[in-house]
C-alpha cells in the first residue's frame, strides 16, 4: 500500500502542478492557481500520516517505509525548486513571460550552482534521516528496524556521491569556449600587401 501511495503522490504532484499552472496562466486565475499549488505539501503530509498509521498497526518496518521517508525528504528539498523551474518554462511558453534563466554552464558560477543543488540534497538527507530515526524510535527495541537503518545509510551515500560530483565542478571548472571572430570581421575580405 505504501508503494502505491508513493506513486500516487508523485502522479498527484505533477497533476496539481499542471492544473495550478494552467489555472494561473491559461485561465487567468492566478489566485486559484496559487491555491492549487499550495495543496502540493498535503500529498507528503498524507504519505507521512499513512506511513505512521501503517507502522502503528503493526506493519514490519521495511524498505517501503524507508522509501517513503526519502521521497518526503526529496520533495521537501526539491519540490519548490521544481515548481519554480516548471513555472518559468510554462509562463514563457504559454503566457508570453520572459525566457527562463538557464543554469550557468561554465566556471565558478557553474560550481556554485552545483553546490546549491548539493545543499538541497543535504536537506533531503537530513529530513529523510530524521523521519527514519523517528520511525526507528517508534518501532523500538522489540521490532526489526534494520531496513530503516539501511535507508539512513543510503541517504548519506546519496549526499556523498552528489557531493563528489559537485566538487568536480569546482576542481575542474569548465571554461567558456573562445568567442568566434565577429561576423563582420569574418566576412571582411583579407587584403594582402605586396612588397
Amino acid at each position: 500500500m505504501i508503494v502505491a501511495l508513493i506513486i500516487a503522490c508523485e502522479v498527484g504532484f505533477w497533476v496539481l502542478l499542471a492544473l495550478g499552472l494552467a489555472l494561473r496562466y491559461l485561465a487567468r486565475m492566478p489566485r486559484t492557481g496559487a491555491a492549487v499549488l499550495l495543496m502540493e505539501p498535503l500529498l507528503e503530509l498524507i504519505l507521512l500520516i499513512v506511513t505512521a498509521i501503517d507502522l502503528k498497526n503493526g506493519a514490519a518496518a521495511d524498505w517501503k517505509h524507508g522509501l517513503a521517508a526519502v521521497y518526503i525528504g526529496f520533495t521537501v528539498a526539491y519540490g519548490h525548486y521544481t515548481i519554480k523551474w516548471v513555472d518559468g518554462h510554462f509562463s514563457h511558453r504559454f503566457a508570453g513571460g520572459p525566457p527562463p534563466v538557464k543554469a550557468p554552464q561554465y566556471g565558478l558560477a557553474r560550481a556554485k550552482h552545483e553546490g546549491k543543488l548539493w545543499l538541497r540534497t543535504v536537506v533531503m538527507a537530513v529530513v529523510a534521516c530524521g523521519l527514519l530515526q523517528i520511525a526507528i524510535w517508534y518501532v523500538g527495541d522489540g521490532g526489526d528496524s534494520t531496513s530503516l537503518h539501511e535507508w539512513q545509510g543510503t541517504a548519506l551515500k546519496i549526499v556523498s556521491i552528489h557531493g563528489v560530483i559537485a566538487l568536480t565542478y569546482l576542481i575542474w571548472q569548465k571554461k567558456a569556449p573562445a568567442r568566434a571572430a565577429a561576423p563582420e570581421e569574418a566576412a571582411r575580405p583579407q587584403h594582402k600587401t605586396l612588397r
